[in-house]
C-alpha cells in the first residue's frame, strides 16, 4: 500500500505513529509543524534541556497547557501519553525508554547526545532516525549493525542530503547506470575562517544557531553530509576535502566527469560538490555503455552524453524528515545510513592551538572538517571529527594542520569516543 495511503489508514482506526523528538532547535521545532499537520504521524513527545523552547512550540500549535505535561519520570512520561497529553522533558534518552514510541528524531547535531539517544533507542527497539549526520559518519557503522541485530531501523533522515543523493543513486543503479559522481550545491563558498562570533548576525536574521551557521559556512557540514553518502554507496572523494569548484547546472554532466574525458575527476565514482548557482538541488552523473540507451537519454532531453545530469531540484531538510519516519515504522526501512567507513571526516585546525587547550563544538573557533578516504585518515593517524568535541590538545598545532592521535587526545570518559572505540575494534571497516 502506498506510503499516504496507510497513514491515512493509522488515522482512521485511531492509531497513528506516536512520534518523539530530541533537539527542539530550528529543525526540530519546524519537524514538529509538519508531523502536526499530517495525517497518520504526531509528534507527541519532546525532549529539549531547554524546555521553555518545546513549550512555545506547542502552544504555537494551539495546544492548550492543560494537555501539556512537563516531566522527567517515566511512570508519569507514560500515564501523560495514555490520556492524550503532548510530553515535554529534559531527558534525552526517556523518549526511546517509553513503550508508547514508536520511533524517535534526534536532532541535536551532538555527536555525544546522537550517540546516546541512537543506542538507548536501539537498546529498546524503538526506531531511530538521525537528523544528526555528525553522528552517523562517527559510529553509524555499528550502530547500523547493532538495529539490525535488534530488529528495528536505524537510519538517517529523508530530506537531508544524504537521503535524496541515496535516492537517487539507488534508481540510477537499479536501472544499471553507472554513477560518475553524486553531489550538491553548496550556496556559498567555504570561509575557512568562520566562527558563531563572525556569523552571528547573519544567523540570527535567519533565525539559526551561529554554531551551526558556522558549520555551513567553514564547509564541515558539507564534508559530513558527503561523508555520509560516501559510507552508504561506496563512492569516494575525489581528493581531500572534495573539489567543490564553481560550477553551474548545464555543465555539471561535463565537469563532474572523468578527466579522460575532459572532466576534473580521476576516479570513476566520486562524490562532491559545487558553488555554482544549484543550491538546493542534488544531482547525480551517471552513464551508460549501450549506444541505444545513451541515444533514447539524448531523445528525452538528457543530452548528448556520454555523461548525464540527474537533478532533483530541491531537498526539504527536517520537512521530508516524517517520511524516514514513516518507512521506518511502516516498512522498517532506512532511508540511508553509513553502513561501513569509505571516508572520515577529520578535524582541521582553525587557528593555532596550544598544549593542553581543550576544544570546542563542530561549528566553533576551534578546527573545521575536511573529508579524506577512510585509508588516508588512517594513515594520517588523523582523530574523526564526531569525537574531537571537549578533547584536549597535546603538542602544538598550526593553523591548517591535522589533528591526530600523536597531538591531540579526544576525551575517552565520552560515550561516543568510547563507541566508536568499540566500533573500531570489532568492525572489519574497509
Amino acid at each position: 500500500m502506498e506510503l499516504y495511503e496507510r497513514l491515512r489508514a493509522r488515522d482512521a482506526d485511531g492509531n497513528p505513529i506516536v512520534a518523539a523528538l530530541v533537539g527542539c532547535g530550528q529543525m526540530g521545532s519546524g519537524l514538529v509543524h509538519v508531523t502536526h499537520q499530517m495525517e497518520g504521524l504526531d509528534t507527541r513527545v519532546i525532549a529539549d534541556i531547554r524546555v521553555e523552547r518545546p513549550l512555545k512550540v506547542l502552544k504555537s500549535l494551539g495546544i492548550p497547557e492543560n494537555d501539556l505535561c512537563v516531566t522527567n519520570e517515566p511512570g508519569k512520561a507514560e500515564d501523560a501519553l495514555a490520556t492524550g497529553q503532548f510530553l515535554i522533558t529534559e531527558d534525552a534518552l526517556l523518549p526511546a525508554r517509553l513503550p508508547s514510541v514508536d520511533v524517535v528524531v534526534e536532532a541535536t547535531g551532538l555527536t555525544e547526545i546522537g550517540a546516546r539517544v541512537a543506542w538507548t533507542c536501539i537498546e529498546h527497539r524503538t526506531h531511530v532516525v538521525m537528523l544528526n549526520v555528525e553522528t552517523d559518519v562517527t559510529v553509524g557503522p555499528i550502530l547500523h549493525r547493532l538495529a539490525q541485530q535488534a530488529n528495528c531501523v536505524y537510519t538517517v533522515a529523508s530530506g537531508d542530503e544524504p537521503g535524496v543523493l541515496k535516492m537517487l543513486y539507488s534508481q540510477a543503479r537499479a536501472l544499471g547506470f553507472e554513477v560518475v559522481c553524486l553531489g550538491k550545491g553548496k550556496n556559498n563558498p567555504i570561509d575557512y575562517d568562520a566562527t558563531p562570533e563572525g556569523c552571528r548576525e547573519e544567523a540570527e536574521g535567519k533565525g539559526m544557531n551561529p554554531k551551526m551557521l558556522s558549520a555551513f559556512k567553514d564547509g564541515s557540514k558539507t564534508m559530513v553530509e558527503m561523508a555520509a553518502v560516501s559510507n552508504a554507496t561506496g563512492l569516494i572523494p575525489d581528493i581531500p576535502g572534495m573539489h567543490g569548484i564553481k560550477v553551474e547546472v548545464p555543465e555539471l554532466a561535463r565537469v563532474f566527469a572523468p578527466a579522460a574525458d575532459g572532466g576534473i575527476l580521476e576516479h570513476r565514482g566520486c562524490v562532491d560538490f559545487t558553488t555554482g548557482d544549484v543550491a538546493p538541488a542534488v544531482f547525480a552523473i551517471v552513464t551508460s555503455d549501450d549506444a541505444r540507451v545513451r541515444a533514447d537519454m539524448q531523445f528525452v532531453s538528457m543530452g548528448a552524453g556520454p555523461y548525464y545530469a540527474l537533478l532533483r531540484p530541491y531537498h526539504l531538510c527536517n520537512i521530508e524528515t516524517p517520511l524516514a519516519m514513516a518507512e521506518a515504522v511502516l516498512y522498517g526501512e532506512r532511508t540511508v545510513a553509513s553502513t561501513r567507513l569509505v571516508s572520515e571526516v577529520i578535524p582541521i585546525a582553525k587557528r593555532d592551538l596550544r598544549p593542553g587547550e581543550v576544544v570546542g563544538e563542530i561549528g566553533e573557533a576551534d578546527y573545521l572538517g575536511r573529508i579524506y578516504t577512510y585509508e588516508d585518515a588512517v594513515s594520517h593517524r588523523a582523530v574523526p571529527l564526531g569525537i574531537t568535541p571537549g578533547g584536549t590538545v597535546t603538542a602544538e598545532i598550526a593553523k591548517g594542520g591535522m589533528l591526530t592521535y600523536d597531538n591531540f587526545s579526544p576525551d575517552h570518559d565520552k560515550f561516543v569516543t568510547r563507541l566508536r572505540k568499540l566500533q573500531d575494534s570489532v568492525l572489519f571497516i574497509s
